[in-house]
């Protein structure tokens, strides 16, 4: 990996913002290699230099995991000559390298997309036979039921194409949960389609385990805890058991 920024490399791992390394680094509290770093702008291999901050360990990553509340109106893409994306939106220090969004969310839909460039995560992520389900928050144009929901929780088929079963919870008359463990084309508008009822607002809560962070304001990001980023592949669902 080629050098960074000491500064950017200790905000990737979760240390503290760029200008809180910064001011550690003032305070001579930052070693690489056992020497006190003395500029934010020194430069470092990750991968190959041993850091740490007040004499403890800073564990380094080679890949980024950065929580994003997508806002409506904004491409779930990498870059686009037309529209803003997904990309744009992230202040300097989170814009690491070769980032791209895992999954998609529709132009007019908001909520938790993961920024990332860990392929092989993000291929297990999205893959339906690891069963990582996806949340989401749904309104419609008309009152749900409990037909809906079991409905839904038998599969959905629709001309040529199927979808495996999914779970809703009912929380008022137009407004339900649902989770899934694909991620296909329009899918969510598309199965309710399919029993009748249009999709008016679609909010994407929660990936795996890991649920999005409601201080973050729309269009806000924040890295992911190591955690979470465990908890990512997590399968764990059940929302009427949570609710």
């Amino acid at each position: 990996m080629a050098a960074q920024r000491i500064d950017k490399i200790l905000s990737s791992a979760n240390i503290a913002s760029r200008s809180g390394v910064k001011a550690l680094i003032k305070a001579g509290r930052v070693l690489a290699n056992g020497q006190v770093v003395k500029r934010p702008e020194e430069k470092f291999d990750p991968l190959t230099t041993t850091f740490s901050v007040d004499g403890q360990p800073v564990v380094v990553r080679s890949y980024s995991y950065i929580m994003l509340y997508k806002p409506q109106g904004v491409l779930s893409a990498s870059t686009d000559k037309r529209a803003k994306t997904v990309i744009d939106l992230l202040p300097d220090e989170l814009k690491d390298r070769d980032l791209f969004p895992a999954g998609r969310l529709d132009k007019d839909t908001e909520g938790f997309i993961l920024l990332t460039n860990d392929g092989n995560l993000a291929h297990k992520m999205l893959a339906p036979k690891s069963h990582v389900y996806k949340r989401y928050e749904v309104h419609c144009d008309r009152i749900l039921t409990e037909s809906d929901c079991q409905a839904f929780a038998n599969g959905i088929q629709t001309g040529e194409q199927t979808f495996l079963p999914a779970e809703m919870k009912l929380l008022g008359e137009n407004k339900a949960l649902v989770e899934i463990c694909e991620g296909k084309f329009h899918q969510i508008k598309r199965m309710f389609h399919a029993v009748g009822a249009e999709v008016i607002y679609l909010k994407r809560l929660k990936i795996g385990g890991v649920s999005l962070d409601e201080t973050l304001a729309v269009g806000q990001a924040r890295r992911l805890t190591e955690q979470e980023i465990v908890e990512l592949l997590s399968r764990n669902h059940g929302i009427n058991e949570e609710i």
